[in-house]
C-alpha cells in the first residue's frame, strides 16, 4: 500500500488546508491514486473540479482512517481520468467536465451528467463560462439481445417526489439493465456558493438536501471552523448532536414504514407516520423548527434546549421505545412483508467496497463504516454507541440497519440528555484577515457521509465550496441492486436505497 503520507511527500503542500492535508500534485501522481483505487488501498470520497484546476479527496483503511485531498492543475483543461480504472469516479468526472469544462481523458463515458442542454450556457462555472451548445438527446447505453423490451419512468413520478429518470430494460418481467438519468433538480449550488457571506452560505448549505438540513449545516459550519481555527463551546457541541439523532430518528421512521408501503402493507406507514410526526414535534418544540433548519451554524448553534426541552425529549425516547418494538415485531412476523424484502435488491459486499458506499446502504453490506465512530468528532468522541452491520446486503438488512439505528440513536440522546454542559452557544466567527484559509469536514448524515469542502478568500467570503452528498456513492449500486429482480420491485429497491435526488444534483 502507498500511504497516504507518502503520496503527500510527492506533491507540494497547501498550509492553509486543515484539518486534514492536501497537496498539489502533478499527472503522475494524479494516476498513481487512481491505480490504489482501482486495487482497493485507497477509497474515493470526493472529486470536484474549479477553474484549471481537480481535486480528489481519498481514505485509506487505517484506525483511525487517514484522510488526504490531492490537486491537479490542468492548464489545458484536461486531466488524466480516474474513472478509467476506478468506476465510482466516473459521474464525478462527468459533473467536473459539465460544470467547469475539464475533459477527463480517458474516461469511458464522456456523455454530460448534470448539463440536460438547459443552462443557455455550457461549463457554467469555467472563467469564462462558453456559450451553448444544441442539447442532444441523450444517449441511453445499448442493449441487445431477443425478447428484451425498455420502460422508461419518470423523471415526473406518481408520488410527491423529486424528478428522475430510469430506463429499465426487461426480459419479461425481470431487470436485465437498469440506467439512471439525474440532474433535473440541479439549482446551480456551488454557483450560489461562490462569493457568498459565510452566514449567507451556510444558509444554502443546510438546503442542499432538506431532509438533511442539520448534517448538511454541520458539515459546512466544521469545515468553516476547521479552516479558521474555532473552537466551538461544547454545549454546542452535544446540542449540534442532539438534533442530528432527531433528525437520524425521524428519517428512519419515515423510511421504515415507506418501504413496508411499497411492499403493499400501508398499516406500518401510518403506524411510523405517526411516531415521526412526534419526533419533528419535538425538535420544533426544542428548537423552534421541524426540521432543525438553520439551527447550526459556524461558531455553534442558534437555538438552545429550553428549560423544559429534556423533559420533552426524554417524553419522546420513552414514547419510542414504547410503540416502536411491536411494529419490529410485526414486520418480522409478517410472511408476506418479508417475501417482499428478503433476497431481494441484494448488493455484495465487494461491490460495497469498490464505490466506499455508506450509510445503510454500505452497513447493510458489511461496510460498517460510520464518520461518527471512524472519524470521531466532538461530542462523538466521548459517547459510547455502537455501528450495527450486516452481510445480506438486501431490502430486508437495509431494513434492520435503520431499526437498529434508531435503538443506537436513542441511546445517543440519552448519553447527551444526561451529560449536557453548561456554557455558551455560539462564538464569533474572526474577521477577515487578509488570508486564505481552507477547511474540509464529515459528517455523518441518516444516508451516509456527508463531505463539505471551502475555500475562504481573503474577503472573508466563500471563494469555492464544494458538497457531497452520500447519494453520488449509492445511486450506481442501485442500477446493480435492481438487476435480475421483477419491474414491480423496483419501488421496494429504490425505497430501501432512499438517494438523495437534491443532494446528488448540485
Amino acid at each position: 500500500m502507498a500511504p497516504l503520507h507518502a503520496l503527500h511527500a510527492l506533491g507540494q503542500p497547501v498550509a492553509a488546508h486543515r484539518p486534514w492535508p492536501r497537496s498539489r500534485i502533478g499527472a503522475e501522481v494524479w494516476g498513481r491514486i487512481g491505480s490504489e483505487l482501482a486495487a482497493g488501498r485507497l477509497d474515493l470520497i470526493g472529486l470536484w473540479g474549479e477553474p484549471a484546476a481537480v481535486h480528489v479527496a481519498v481514505m485509506d483503511h487505517g484506525e483511525p482512517p487517514g484522510i488526504g485531498v490531492f490537486s491537479l492543475d490542468c492548464p489545458d483543461g484536461a486531466f488524466p481520468s480516474i474513472g478509467r480504472v476506478h468506476p465510482p469516479a466516473i459521474r464525478l468526472e462527468r459533473t467536473a467536465q459539465d460544470l467547469f469544462g475539464l475533459r477527463a481523458a480517458g474516461l469511458p463515458d464522456q456523455r454530460a451528467w448534470l448539463d440536460h442542454g438547459a443552462w443557455g450556457v455550457a461549463a457554467p462555472l469555467a472563467e469564462p463560462a462558453r456559450a451553448a451548445s444544441a442539447a442532444a438527446e441523450y444517449a441511453f447505453l445499448p442493449v441487445e439481445g431477443e425478447d428484451l423490451h425498455e420502460i422508461p419512468v419518470g423523471p415526473v413520478h406518481a408520488g410527491i417526489i423529486e424528478p428522475g429518470h430510469f430506463r429499465f430494460t426487461a426480459d419479461g418481467e425481470t431487470v436485465v439493465r437498469l440506467e439512471e438519468r439525474l440532474g433535473y433538480t440541479h439549482k446551480g449550488q456551488e454557483s450560489l456558493l461562490q462569493g457568498a457571506s459565510i452566514g449567507h452560505a451556510a444558509r444554502l448549505a443546510g438546503r442542499v438536501s432538506g431532509d438533511s438540513t442539520v448534517a448538511y449545516a454541520d458539515a459546512f459550519a466544521r469545515a468553516v471552523e476547521a479552516a479558521l481555527q474555532v473552537d466551538v463551546p461544547a454545549r454546542a457541541l452535544a446540542l449540534r448532536a442532539l438534533m442530528g439523532e432527531l433528525e437520524r430518528i425521524a428519517n428512519h421512521l419515515g423510511d421504515f414504514g415507506a418501504i413496508c408501503n411499497d411492499a403493499a402493507f400501508a398499516l406500518m406507514l401510518a403506524h411510523c407516520a405517526i411516531l415521526r410526526e412526534l419526533v419533528l414535534r419535538a425538535a420544533g418544540g426544542c428548537f423552534g423548527h421541524r426540521l432543525m433548519m438553520d439551527r447550526i451554524v459556524p461558531g455553534g448553534v442558534t437555538a438552545d434546549l429550553g428549560a423544559d426541552g429534556e423533559a420533552r425529549l426524554r417524553a419522546l425516547l420513552t414514547e419510542i421505545r414504547l410503540r416502536l418494538p411491536p411494529l419490529v415485531a410485526l414486520y418480522g412476523n409478517t410472511a408476506s412483508l418479508q417475501n417482499r424484502t428478503i433476497a431481494t435488491g441484494a448488493i455484495s459486499p465487494d461491490m460495497v467496497r469498490q464505490f466506499a458506499a455508506g450509510g445503510f446502504v454500505g452497513r447493510a453490506s458489511g461496510r460498517a463504516f460510520d464518520a461518527r465512530k471512524a472519524l470521531a468528532y466532538p461530542p462523538y468522541d466521548r459517547l459510547d454507541f455502537d455501528v450495527p452491520a450486516l452481510r445480506e446486503g438486501d431490502v430486508n438488512a437495509r431494513v434492520l440497519i435503520r431499526l437498529a439505528e434508531i435503538g443506537q440513536s436513542l441511546r445517543l440522546i440519552d448519553q447527551l440528555l444526561g451529560t449536557l454542559p453548561a456554557g455558551p452557544i455560539l462564538v464569533e466567527l474572526p474577521g477577515a484577515d487578509s488570508a486564505i484559509h481552507e477547511g474540509m469536514a464529515i459528517t455523518e448524515a441518516f444516508r451516509g457521509d456527508v463531505l463539505a469542502w471551502l475555500r475562504i478568500g481573503t474577503d472573508g467570503r466563500i471563494a469555492r465550496c464544494h458538497l457531497r452528498d452520500a447519494s453520488w456513492f449509492q445511486w450506481p449500486l442501485l442500477e446493480v441492486a435492481v438487476y435480475g429482480n421483477i419491474v414491480a420491485d423496483f419501488p421496494l429497491c429504490n425505497k430501501s436505497f432512499n438517494c438523495s435526488y437534491s443532494g446528488h444534483d448540485l
